[in-house]
This record gives C-alpha cells, sequence and structure tokens, in this order.
C-alpha cells in the first residue's frame, strides 16, 4: 500500500494503537505480536538457468522448456461484511467521539468487483486494493526487497541511537515493525492512507492515517530517519514530498526512498514488445499519465532529481534488477524471483483492476483474460524478465 504520510488538517490516528509523536488523536492502546515469517515460495519445476552477472551483462538461457499454459483464473471476491466488522471492532470502548467518527468514515472502504479500496474520505486516488490478498502480496515484496539488500532493512548510514523514524507509505506496517524491533529504543511511526495494519506491534511501534500528499504537519525537525518505499503511482509532486521530509528531518537526518519502474525488461531480447507483460507496463504508464501520479519513477530518474531540488547531500545510488521468475543462475536471485513471481501472482487482477478500467475501459472478462496471459509469460521457461528497481539514499546537511 502506498501514498501516506502527513496531512493537511490533523490526522487521524490508526484506532487502538499506542499514544504517540505526530498528529494522532483521540486515545489510543498497543499491543505486540510476532509478525508472521513470509509465505514459501512457489513450487518450481527444475529448469534451465540463465546468468546474473553483477555487471548486468546480456543474460541466456540454454534449451528452454515452455510449461503447460493452461491456466485456471482463480480470482477471489473479499468478504466486505467481515472487513468492516474488523474495522468497526478496532475503534474500542475508551476512544473519544471525535477520533471514532473520523476512524469510521476512513474504514468506510470503497467497494469494485468485490474488491476494497481505501476510503472516498481521502482526496487521493490510490490504485491499489487494500484487503487481505494486496496485502499479503505487498508482505511477499518485503521479504523479496530484504533478500535484495542481504537481509538489511535500510542501506542509509543510520546512528545506532537514532529516537524518531517515519515510514511514509507503510502498507501493512511490516517494514516499521521489523525496522522497530531491530532498534527498541527508537519510536518509529507508520502512516498510510488505510489503518489495514496489525494491532499487536512493538511497544516502540505506532500507526496513523494520513496522506503524504497533503501538507504534512508534524512539528520541523522531528525525525531521524525518513523511509518511503512503493510508491509509484501514488504521488503526484515527488520534488514536493521530499522538500516535506526534508523539513521534518533533523540536520544530519536520512532519506531513503526505494521504488520499482513498473515495467519489465530483459537483457536478452526475450520479453518481446507485443507481449502482455509489456502491455501492462504501457497501461500502467498511460493510468498514471491521466492520474497525474507517474509510474516512471526510476525511468525519469525523479527520486535523484527531487532529492537534489529539496536540498538534500550526500545522495548515493543503488540501481537493481528483480528477477520475475527463478531464471537465474544464481542462487540469490533465483530465490528472489521465485518470491517476486508468487508476489505478482498472488493479486494479479487486484493490481491490474484500477488502471484496467481507467485507461482500457474493457469488460472485466477481458481483464481476467489479460491476467491470464501474464501469468503465462511470467511462467515461461524462455522469458527472463526483471523490473528495474532504484534505491537512493541522502542526507540533510547539519
Amino acid at each position: 500500500m502506498v501514498g501516506s504520510s502527513g496531512s493537511s488538517g490533523s490526522s487521524a490516528s490508526h484506532p487502538d494503537q499506542g499514544q504517540g509523536q505526530g498528529q494522532g488523536q483521540g486515545q489510543q492502546q498497543q499491543q505486540q505480536q510476532q509478525q508472521p515469517p513470509p509465505p514459501p515460495p512457489p513450487e518450481q519445476e527444475s529448469t534451465p538457468t540463465a546468468t546474473w552477472p553483477a555487471n548486468a551483462a546480456v543474460l541466456t538461457a540454454s534449451d528452454p522448456q515452455e510449461p503447460d499454459s493452461d491456466e485456471e483464473d482463480n480470482d477471489e471476491d473479499i468478504d466486505d461484511d467481515d472487513i468492516n466488522d474488523d474495522a468497526d471492532s478496532a475503534l474500542g470502548h475508551d476512544t473519544a467521539s471525535t477520533t471514532a467518527s473520523l476512524s469510521a468514515s476512513i474504514m468506510d472502504y470503497r467497494t469494485v468487483h468485490g474488491r476494497t479500496f481505501h476510503s472516498e474520505k481521502h482526496a487521493t486516488r490510490y490504485w491499489g486494493p487494500n484487503d487481505d490478498r494486496q496485502n499479503d502480496a505487498m508482505d511477499i515484496n518485503h521479504h523479496v526487497l530484504t533478500l535484495l539488500l542481504d537481509g538489511k532493512l535500510h542501506l542509509a548510514p543510520l546512528r545506532p541511537d537514532i529516537q524518531k523514524v517515519l515510514d511514509v507509505g507503510t502498507g501493512t506496517g511490516i517494514w516499521a515493525i521489523d525496522f522497530a524491533d531491530e532498534y527498541p529504543a527508537c519510536q518509529v511511526l507508520g502512516t498510510d492512507l488505510s489503518p489495514i495494519q496489525p494491532y499487536w506491534v512493538p511497544p516502540n511501534c505506532k500507526f496513523e492515517i494520513d496522506d503524504a500528499e497533503l501538507t504534512w504537519t508534524w512539528p520541523a525537525e522531528t525525525f531521524d530517519f525518513v523511509h518511503a518505499r512503493y510508491l509509484v503511482g501514488a504521488i503526484s509532486d515527488w520534488a514536493r514530498l521530499f522538500r516535506q521530509a526534508y523539513a521534518a528531518l533533523k540536520p544530519g537526518g536520512w532519506i531513503e526512498t526505494w521504488e520499482p519502474d513498473a515495467a519489465f525488461k530483459s537483457d536478452d531480447g526475450s520479453v518481446p514488445d507485443d507481449s502482455h507483460l509489456v502491455r501492462w507496463t504501457t497501461m500502467n504508464h498511460e493510468g498514471g499519465r491521466r492520474l497525474g501520479k507517474p509510474f516512471t519513477v526510476v525511468s525519469d530518474d525523479l527520486q535523484v532529481k527531487s532529492l537534489q531540488e529539496a536540498g538534500f547531500t550526500d545522495i548515493t545510488v543503488k540501481n537493481l534488477k528483480v528477477p520475475v521468475g527463478p531464471w537465474p543462475a544464481d542462487p540469490k536471485f533465483s530465490e528472489v524471483g521465485q518470491y517476486s513471481q508468487f508476489a505478482i501472482e498472488q493479486d494479479l487482477e487486484g493490481t491490474i483492476m484500477f488502471m484496467w478500467e481507467l485507461v482500457m475501459q474493457k469488460p472485466m472478462d477481458e481483464m481476467r483474460i489479460f491476467a491470464m496471459n501474464i501469468r503465462k509469460e511470467i511462467r515461461s521457461r524462455v522469458i527472463h524478465a526483471y523490473i528495474p528497481a532504484r534505491l537512493v539514499y541522502a542526507r540533510k546537511p547539519l
């Protein structure tokens, strides 16, 4: 889930979460819970592998075998009553009436074709569902990035005694929870458009409902570290986002941003221009253009340009390739590819749905066929696709 921190008015704290900094309202409670481990990668057949060299040379594979292409569409409807029941129970008996009213309205999710999206109370239009199926996919993506970073939650050189951290667009809160566990003396705040985070969290972690596109109202120089990822297609003005982060950071504080480029590439020409993967890329780029929220964050170098414009220094860039499928010969990247494929397949229809209606404007039955063809391609042993991504961290001068 993306889109999140900062609000033009007062932001609503996540009901029943612990009391902390920011602009949360009402009384809240905190509980502790272990985050469940990521699901195992899907079963894969033993297949020929292609090389994954560090210098990103052309990748090749030998004697690929195409798997059976029969695919069954397993799209499931989410039970909206269950979601609303959970949301209502989160208000608690001691929550102030004003906060309860605000929270109830924000939990009044939109339902589209059996899937739920964030409340219309937010002005921000965000393309992703906020239900369990999409949330599971986000948690798998967290594991993908953790694998790519060799188990690290960040690359910015943080001091061990940092005190306050902001996670913009926290989604399910999985990164914020893991970070709070790793830095138990640090207060971690995660913000998002929807209250989809767990209620059992570390005592030094809390969540608030907030919109990063609006004016941030935290006092200047509040945070030691601002973390943001998976905001692709959610931000209309990246320079403004980073200017607000700059103001909210203490001098010497760090910001880290990680974004994929919502595109499928190959180094060996195995992703043809007429593939459904390329058509999906084109649809997302056109949808982002219509929304005014670009999906071309990496290819347009928006992270670096916007960080420079905001005044950050010591900018460090790490370009990454996220393989889709187990095709790389390197065991690490083969595992990453299995999980990234699993994340895509976990909620392919939900990820496509919003842009399909906005751009294609065709029946949902055709969308399901489109999704089926995408599944065939990412399972193909002759396609060696990857998603370009970029991690950038930078420092606010002392």
